[in-house]
């Protein structure tokens, strides 16, 4: 993206933290990283790093995330970015950044006025000379979907796959009939016609009947597709990392993940299907 685009999304969330309300409260400090805060002129995305609190609310909304399959920052990044595409946000991620030999910008702390965090932000001028950052923790597999896999996720997915625990196939999804009528009235009743996530879901599952799959054994973003009595979870569809403080269990208990990368009403969707590999 343009460089005064990403300056655009930076000084709306600063005015978004400076009209407070929950989960924005909770913020204790906010860190910008990688090719934004070296100077790019076109960066591929806003790097941003946020350290902040809990309250009641927070632990009970984030337990009740990690039973259903969720995640539990949707919420607060919808708070921090609005609407808009092209942040990419790192949670309670500070230390390890430093740890990795990250360079961290502060742009503003609790306490501090929000005046200084523009003329921080201000401060980051333009540097011709700094292109984008090469993404870390990248795999072959990850090639032309870089955009799509934030990093927390290329961490996990790299060192699994790095150990030797997970195998990836990227896939592109295509519009198809679900074959199974249960799992089609599910997916109906779920999302309305218009939704990004009814498409993702049906697309999902279309792949999935088409590698031989008994939909029986899927659980949908966070929902079992017939219901308590059905077959025992082997495959998770999630869409759009919703999910993804579940993904570690779950591979772990040998579930197989397929991730819907950005649901989408009309645009072409593409997913990664990440295999446990059998343990020697």
């Amino acid at each position: 993206m343009k460089r005064e685009r990403a300056t655009g999304l930076l000084q709306d969330m600063i005015t978004r933290l400076e009209q407070g309300g929950w989960p924005l409260g909770l913020v204790d400090e906010v860190y910008v990283f990688g090719s934004y805060a070296r100077g790019a002129l076109e960066p591929n995305d806003v790097d941003v790093v946020i350290e902040h609190g809990t309250d009641r609310r927070w632990l009970g909304e984030s337990l009740d995330a990690s039973i259903n399959g969720r995640d539990s920052y949707v919420g607060m990044k919808q708070a921090l970015r609005g609407r808009a595409r092209g942040m990419s946000f790192q949670f309670r991620g500070r230390s390890s950044l430093l740890d990795e030999g990250f360079d961290l910008f502060l742009l503003w702390r609790k306490g501090e006025p929000f005046s200084l965090a523009r003329e921080r932000l201000a401060s980051l001028t333009a540097d011709p000379e700094a292109g984008p950052a090469p993404r870390d923790h990248m795999l072959p597999e990850f090639e032309g979907l870089q955009s799509l896999v934030p990093r927390p996720a290329r961490i996990e997915l790299f060192t699994r796959r790095a150990k030797g625990k997970i195998s990836l196939t990227p896939l592109r999804l295509k519009d198809a009939e679900i074959e199974d009528p249960v799992a089609a009235l599910h997916v109906r009743r779920r999302w309305v016609e218009t939704s990004p996530l009814r498409r993702a879901a049906a697309c999902a599952l279309v792949a999935l009947e088409q590698r031989g799959v008994d939909l029986g054994e899927v659980t949908l973003h966070g929902r079992r597709l017939f219901g308590r009595d059905q077959q025992a979870e082997h495959y998770f569809v999630d869409l759009g990392w919703n999910g993804f403080g579940s993904m570690g269990r779950l591979l772990d208990s040998s579930v197989t993940w397929l991730e819907v990368l950005r649901p989408h009403r009309s645009k072409t969707m593409d997913a990664l299907l990440i295999e446990p590999m059998p343990h020697p």
